[in-house]
C-alpha cells in the first residue's frame, strides 16, 4: 500500500475540490479499490478516532466556576479577619453559608449539564467503505483519510471527503451551509468554484449514489473546525456582568464605611482590637452573605421548572438572562410551521382539477417514496387526491423515466394507457416549464397570460410552485422528447404550513417584549407569507446579497428595521446578532445546524433544540426539548421570575442593611459602649438572611414579566439611600426610646435594638416584594410569610431565652414591646410610600389598576 504523500499541512476543503480525483488518491497515498484493513488501523493510530468531543464539562471544572462569585472574594476577607482576631464563630457561620451556596449551585448546575449530555448521545454511526477490495460496513469513528466511502440514499456522510464517482448524486447540506434544496455533486473539477466535488460531514444524501475518497476526519472536518471555535472559553453573561458590577458598589460602600467607623472610634479613644471587631462587623453585616445562595436556589428552582417545562439549561446562570431577551433570531421551519411540505394548492382552468390530478399521478407509476430524491414526490405519493387520481388509471403503464436534473430542474415519465394512448408528463420547476409550453395551447386562449397570472397568485401566497406539461409520445429519447412542445397542464402549489400553535407563541413573545426576527433559506416571498400568516408584521426584508458590503453601521440600522433575512450565510447570522448587540439590545438565537453555532455562541443566550446537531448544541445555553417558540416563551417567563425574585433580596439586603450599619456607625459616636456587639451584628444578619432563603418561591406580579428584566444599580443605589436613612430614622427613635423612657444600659439597649431592627428589615421585604399594595393586591407566598414570620418571632424570643447571658441580651419591658409594634406598622407604611417614588423614578410598571387583586404569577 502507498504511503501518504507529506506536503506540509493538509489542505482546506477548498483546495481538496479544485484537485483532480486522481491527484487526491494519488497525495492520501490510496487508489480506487480503498485500504487493506492493516493500513487502516496504522492510519487510525495516527489521525486518531473519527469523532468531535462530546459537549459538557468536567466535575473540578463545574465546581470551580461557582467561586467565580465576587462576592465570595468580600466574604472570604471577612472570614480570614475575623479568625485572625479570634472570632472564629463569626467565621464559621460565614464559611457554612458560602459552603451551602457553592454545593447547591456545583449540583444543581452538574445536573443540568450531565442531561444535556445524555441529549448528545447518539446511536452508533456507521459507513460503508471500501476495505480489502470489497464494501464493507464499519463503524463511523474508524473512519480514517484515504478511505474509499460508498454512499447513496439516506445515508449519513460520515467524514469529509472528494467525490470520485456519481450517479444523480445530490446532498441535503442544509446542516452545514443553510441551503434548504439539495446540492448536487459531480466528480469533476472546474466549472464554478464552490464545493460541487466535496461531500461533508453530517449532510445527508437526498438522492443517487456514489463513491468518495476521505480527506478529513474527527475535529479536522468542517464540523470539526468550528468545534474547535466553540471550545473557547465564552462571554460572561448579561447577568454575570450585572452581579459584577453590584458587587464593586457593595465593596466600594462597605471599604468607605469601615474605613471611617474605624477612624472614628479610634478618635475616640476605643481599644483598636475592639474598634476593628465592630468595624468588621459592620462590614460583614453590611454585605448580604446570602446572596450567592439566593441566587443559587433561584437559579436551581428556575431549572427545575424549565425543566418540566421541556427546556433544559446547560449553565443556570442563562436562565436570568432568557429574561433579559429582547430579540429573538429564529429559524423558520421547523419552529414557525410544521417542517413538512403538504400539497396545499392547485393552479388550472376551473374544472380541469381532476385531469391535472391525473398527469400528477403518473408519478406513482414511478414507484416513489419518502427516500425519494425529490422531496416533492413524496409529498405527493402521500397526498390522498394524488392516489385517488391514481386508482382511476390503475390501467396505465410506465414505459420509461427521465430522473429530476438539478441542471434542468425538471423530471419525466412516458406512460401509457390501457387504450394504448402514450404521453409524455414532465414536471418541474414552473418558470422553467412555462417556456417549454410551444405546443397547441391547453389552457384556453391567451393561455400564456392566464398561466403567468396563476402562477403570480400562488406566488404571492408564499407557495412553492411546479408544473405539470404534457405532449405526445413521439417515440425519440425521452429526454429530447421532454425539453420542448410541451403542453401545460397546470400547477401545484406546495407549502409548510404553520404550526398550529405558532401564531400564539408568537404573541406571547411580542406580549414579553420580544421581537422575533426570522432567518430562512427560503426565497423571501415564502418567508413573507408565513410570517404574516403566524402574525408577525413584516417590517422589512432582505436578502443575503442586499446585505454583502454594508458596513458596521449600516448593518446595524439595517438589523433594526428588518424582521426577515432570506438566504443569508452562516458568516452573516453571527454578523447580524453581532449588530443587534452594537444596538444596545440583549439578542437570542435559536439554530439547530452546525452553519448556526457561531451565531448561537455569539448571542447573548444561545439556544437550540434536542434534535440539532451536537456542534449546535454544544454552543448552545440551552437546550429545547421541543422546537416550539411557545416553550421558549416558558423560559423567557421563568428567566424574568428568578430574576425578579433575586433582586427583590438585593433591594431588600443593601437597603436595610445600609440603614442598619450606618444606624450602628452613628450611635457608635455618641454611646460610652458600642449599640451591638460583633457577634449580635452576625446573628442579627444571619436571621435576616436565612428568613430570605424562601425568596425563591415567591410569587411574581404578572406586570414585573412583561418586558425584559436587566441590572438597573442606579434603582439599587437608590433604594439604598431612600430606605437606608428611613431605617435609620426608626433605628435613632428606638435608641431615645431605650435611653430615655427605659433608661436602658448596654445590654437591655443591645436587646432592644437587636429585636426592632431584626424586625424593620426582615419584615420591610412584604412591601419590597411588589410594586402593588402588599397582601390586599399581592400576596406572598406561603413558604416567605412562613420563614419572615418565624425569624420575626424567633429574634422577639431570644432575650427571653437560656442564651440571652451568653449572647449579652436581657429580657425587654412590655411597654418597649407596645411601642416596638406601632413603629414597625409605621415605618412600613412610610416605606410604603417611598418605594412609590423609587420604583416611578427608575420606570417601573405601576401597579395594576384593577379594583380586585389579581392572580400573580403562580409560585413554585
Amino acid at each position: 500500500m502507498n504511503q501518504p504523500r507529506r506536503r506540509g499541512p493538509a489542505p482546506a476543503l477548498a483546495e481538496w475540490a479544485v484537485r483532480d480525483a486522481a491527484d487526491v488518491l494519488e497525495r492520501l497515498g490510496t487508489g480506487p479499490g480503498g485500504l487493506s484493513s492493516a493500513e487502516a488501523a496504522r492510519r487510525l493510530a495516527v489521525h486518531g478516532p473519527n469523532s468531535l468531543p462530546r459537549g459538557g464539562h468536567p466535575a473540578l471544572a463545574i465546581f470551580l466556576r461557582q467561586l467565580k462569585n465576587p462576592l465570595l472574594g468580600l466574604l472570604l476577607a471577612a472570614v480570614s479577619v475575623s479568625f485572625v482576631v479570634g472570632q472564629r464563630l463569626d467565621a464559621a457561620i460565614i464559611v457554612g453559608i458560602l459552603l451551602l451556596s457553592v454545593v447547591l449551585g456545583f449540583v444543581d448546575e452538574f445536573r443540568a449539564d450531565r442531561s444535556a449530555r445524555m441529549l448528545e448521545a447518539r446511536l452508533t454511526r456507521t459507513a460503508r467503505v471500501l476495505r480489502d477490495g470489497e464494501i464493507q460496513r464499519v463503524d463511523a469513528e474508524s473512519l480514517v483519510p484515504g478511505d474509499i466511502l460508498v454512499v447513496e440514499v439516506g445515508d449519513i456522510i460520515a467524514a469529509d471527503a472528494r467525490v470520485l464517482e456519481t450517479n444523480d448524486l445530490a446532498v441535503d447540506e442544509s446542516i452545514a451551509t443553510g441551503e434548504s434544496l439539495p446540492a448536487e455533486k459531480r466528480a469533476e473539477a472546474g466549472g464554478e468554484p464552490g464545493l460541487a466535488t466535496m461531500l461533508l460531514s453530517g449532510t445527508v444524501v437526498r438522492s443517487g449514489r456514489g463513491r468518495a475518497v476521505v480527506v478529513a476526519t474527527g475535529p479536522r472536518t468542517m464540523v470539526g473546525a468550528v468545534s474547535a471555535d466553540l471550545l473557547a472559553a465564552g462571554r460572561p453573561t448579561e447577568f454575570e456582568r450585572g452581579l459584577r458590577r453590584f458587587s464593586l458598589l457593595l465593596v466600594n460602600v462597605t471599604a468607605a464605611l469601615t474605613a471611617f467607623i474605624l477612624a472614628a472610634n479610634a478618635v475616640l479613644g476605643r481599644g483598636l482590637l475592639e474598634s476593628l471587631l465592630f468595624a468588621l462587623a459592620i462590614a460583614v453585616g453590611l454585605t448580604p452573605q446570602l446572596l450567592p445562595a439566593i441566587v443559587t436556589v433561584s437559579l436551581a428552582t428556575g431549572g427545575r421548572r424549565l425543566a418540566r417545562r421541556k427546556v433544559i439549561v446547560r449553565r443556570l446562570v442563562a436562565i436570568e438572562d432568557l429574561g433579559n431577551l429582547e430579540v429573538l433570531f429564529s429559524d423558520k421551519t421547523g419552529t414557525l410551521t410544521e417542517g413538512s411540505i403538504v400539497l396545499e394548492a392547485l393552479g388550472c382552468p376551473p374544472g380541469a382539477e381532476d385531469t391535472l390530478l391525473g398527469w400528477t399521478a403518473s408519478w406513482l407509476l414511478a414507484g416513489i417514496h419518502e427516500t425519494s430524491g425529490n422531496a416533492l414526490d413524496a409529498v405527493l405519493a402521500a397526498d390522498e387526491r394524488i392516489q385517488r387520481a391514481a386508482a382511476a388509471r390503475a390501467g396505465w403503464t410506465l414505459r420509461d423515466e427521465f430522473p429530476f436534473s438539478y441542471q434542468l430542474r425538471y423530471a419525466a415519465v412516458a406512460v401509457e394507457s390501457p387504450s394504448g394512448e402514450r404521453w409524455v408528463v414532465v414536471k418541474g420547476a414552473a418558470e422553467e416549464l412555462l417556456a417549454r409550453c410551444t405546443a397547441a395551447p391547453g389552457w384556453g386562449e391567451e393561455w400564456q397570460a392566464a398561466a403567468a397570472a396563476a402562477l403570480a397568485r400562488l406566488a404571492d401566497d408564499g407557495l412553492r410552485v411546479i408544473a405539470v406539461a404534457i405532449r405526445p409520445d413521439d417515440g425519440r429519447e425521452l429526454a429530447a422528447q421532454a425539453a420542448g412542445e410541451l403542453r401545460l397542464v397546470g400547477f401545484l402549489g406546495f407549502s409548510d404550513p404553520p404550526r398550529p400553535e405558532a401564531k400564539a407563541a408568537v404573541e406571547r413573545l411580542a406580549g414579553l417584549g420580544i421581537e422575533v426576527k426570522i432567518l430562512t433559506g427560503d426565497h423571501p416571498a415564502v418567508a413573507r407569507h408565513v410570517c404574516e400568516r403566524v402574525g408577525i408584521t413584516v417590517r422589512g426584508l432582505l436578502t443575503g446579497a442586499d446585505l454583502e458590503g454594508l458596513s458596521p453601521g449600516e448593518l446595524r440600522e439595517a438589523v433594526a428595521r428588518t424582521t426577515v433575512f432570506a438566504r443569508v450565510s452562516p458568516e452573516q447570522k453571527k454578523l447580524l446578532v453581532q449588530a443587534a448587540q452594537a444596538g444596545g439590545r440583549d439578542v437570542g438565537f435559536l439554530g439547530d445546524g452546525v452553519n448556526d453555532a457561531p451565531a448561537i455562541r455569539q448571542a447573548d443566550i444561545g439556544i437550540s433544540v434536542d434534535t440539532a446537531t451536537d456542534v449546535a448544541k454544544a454552543a448552545a445555553d440551552v437546550v429545547l426539548l421541543e422546537k416550539d417558540l411557545g416553550v421558549l416563551a416558558d423560559g423567557v417567563l421563568e428567566g424574568r421570575r428568578t430574576f425578579a425574585n433575586t433582586v427583590k433580596y438585593i433591594l431588600m439586603a443593601t437597603s436595610s442593611n445600609f440603614g442598619n450599619m450606618f444606624s450602628a456607625a452613628g450611635a457608635s459616636l455618641f454611646l460610652s459602649f458600642l449599640p451591638m456587639r460583633p457577634t449580635q451584628i452576625l446573628l442579627n444578619n444571619f436571621l435576616y438572611d436565612v428568613s430570605e432563603l424562601t425568596i425563591p418561591t415567591d410569587a411574581v406580579d404578572e406586570e414585573l414579566t412583561r418586558r425584559p428584566a436587566h441590572w438597573d444599580l442606579r434603582t439599587i443605589s437608590r433604594a439604598m439611600v431612600v430606605f437606608g436613612p428611613a431605617s435609620s430614622l426608626f433605628d435613632f427613635l428606638t435608641f431615645a426610646l431605650m435611653l430615655r423612657v427605659f433608661d436602658a444600659g448596654e445590654s437591655r439597649f443591645q436587646s432592644g435594638w437587636f429585636v426592632e431592627s431584626l424586625c424593620t428589615q426582615t419584615l420591610v421585604i412584604f412591601v419590597l416584594r411588589t410594586h402593588r399594595v402588599p397582601f390586599w393586591r399581592s400576596r406572598p407566598s406561603l413558604p416567605l410569610l412562613a420563614t419572615t414570620l418565624a425569624c420575626v418571632a424567633l429574634a422577639a424570643f431570644i432575650p427571653y431565652s437560656p442564651a440571652a447571658g451568653l449572647l449579652n441580651f436581657e429580657p425587654l419591658p412590655a411597654g418597649f414591646l407596645l411601642a416596638l409594634s406601632g413603629m414597625v406598622v409605621t415605618y412600613l407604611a412610610l416605606v410604603e410610600l417611598a418605594k412609590r417614588i423609587v420604583f416611578a423614578q427608575a420606570g417601573a410598571p405601576p401597579p395594576a389598576p384593577a379594583p380586585a387583586p389579581p392572580a400573580p404569577t403562580p409560585a413554585a
